[in-house]
């Protein structure tokens, strides 16, 4: 039995390389980028306008000059305009290119205008006030936003921006869920006494689709030549297996030997763990990725949170800093297991998260998965822990 941070170790080892397909920029939102967006030009594009008013040379003004001769009007979307008397100003519009011989913008509330002729009436004035310099956010062929970002509407107006109307992004990979179990049924049957609903398929292919898979939701027997079968069948086409079920130590658990006859390496069998124990990794000689975690609803929820989002995030390349949370109350764990608790999470008034333990019924109680939004990891070297200390969290809302 290897511990947390072996297993993550072990799995982080073990990321895949996703190809990359192009998508249409309406296509793209919620895809991770498989290329750099770069500034195709400078940002902005020329020294922009951003105030209403005039332009003038600074000098002027500084020598005393305050009533300047309106000698053109540029606006937006115009080509650029040049002063061609120094004593005059060009009147501008928000967005204008700024013309040529100018340096400095006086916005409306801050003129009298009458007559073609624009007086300055405050008394202290910037030289360059009101522009937005070319190339101050950003220069030609410089990256805006990096590859493995996830594309959100920010990155869809800056790929717009720069003229893509096709984005190079990851391919979907394809997942499929297998749940194992004779006492599972259909959602669509009425269970008997000793029965009861397929559920851990639907809740783990709903966090594989808010993630970006392709997904596909198995109910097996068990049955170890039926299970064998499919699990053959399986790696044939889907990037990576998921099974819920069957991989304790109990007669009826077929699934570590499943694997073993289609030829899959394990990487790792059980986890120093609460939830989540009989926890088994491992890949296919093809290339899939294997995941079978125990069935109880939130081992086989914690494990998929924990650990499989890991995975995923680091085989797209997403970099994402481990979020912690402050215990908002003591709380005592006494076997010497890695403890995921599931808790509620608030804010204090100084920002900080604080997660309160939500008691439950072991890791059969699937309904309090609801009341709680994370996992607090509790390290293996202790049995107590204190109001106040700070340990990692696993948020799944």
């Amino acid at each position: 039995m290897i511990t947390v941070e072996q297993a993550e170790q072990i799995i982080l080892e073990n990321t895949i390389q996703i190809p990359a397909e192009k998508v249409g920029i309406n296509d793209a939102l919620g895809r991770i980028l498989a290329e750099d967006l770069c500034a195709d030009r400078d940002f902005p594009p020329f020294n922009r306008v951003t105030m209403d008013g005039i332009a003038i040379r600074f000098e002027q003004w500084r020598s005393g000059q305050t009533a300047f001769s309106i000698e053109a009007t540029a606006a937006a979307g115009n080509p650029e305009k040049t002063l061609g008397n120094n004593q005059n100003c060009i009147e501008v519009m928000t967005g204008a290119m700024l013309p040529v011989n100018t340096d400095t913008v006086i916005r409306y509330e801050d003129l009298s205008i009458k007559d073609k002729v624009a007086t300055i009436t405050v008394d202290n004035l910037l030289v360059g006030q009101n522009i937005h310099l070319q190339g101050s956010d950003r220069k030609n062929g410089d990256i805006i936003v990096p590859k493995g970002r996830k594309i959100s509407a920010a990155e869809i107006g800056v790929a717009a921006t720069i003229g893509k109307a096709e984005i190079l992004v990851q391919r979907k990979l394809r997942a499929v869920v297998i749940s194992t179990g004779e006492e599972i049924v259909s959602i669509t049957e009425t269970p008997l006494p000793h029965q009861i609903r397929t559920s851990n398929g639907y809740a783990l292919q709903a966090c594989l689709k808010n993630w970006g898979l392709e997904t596909e939701n198995v109910l097996l027997p068990d049955d170890q030549a039926i299970i064998e079968s499919k699990i053959a069948e399986f790696m044939e086409t889907f990037d990576v297996l998921i099974l819920s079920g069957g991989v304790s130590a109990g007669k009826f658990d077929f699934v570590p030997q499943a694997l073993e006859n289609q030829g899959v390496k394990k990487l790792f069998h059980k986890v120093s763990q609460r939830p989540g124990k009989p926890f088994w990794f491992g890949k296919s000689a093809k290339g899939s990725s294997i995941f079978a975690l125990p069935g109880n609803p939130v081992s086989t929820f914690m494990c998929l949170n924990r650990y499989f989002k890991k995975w995923l995030d680091a085989s797209q390349g997403i970099e994402n800093e481990q979020l912690m949370a402050e215990l908002a109350e003591d709380f005592t764990f006494k076997p010497e297991l890695t403890f995921f608790l599931q808790v509620k999470l608030s804010y204090s008034l100084t920002g900080k998260i604080l997660a309160s333990p939500v008691e439950g019924h072991g890791s059969g109680d699937l309904a309090n998965l609801v009341e709680a939004d994370a996992f607090l990891e509790l390290p293996l070297e202790r049995s107590f822990f204190n109001k106040g200390e700070v340990f990692k969290v696993f948020m799944y809302r």
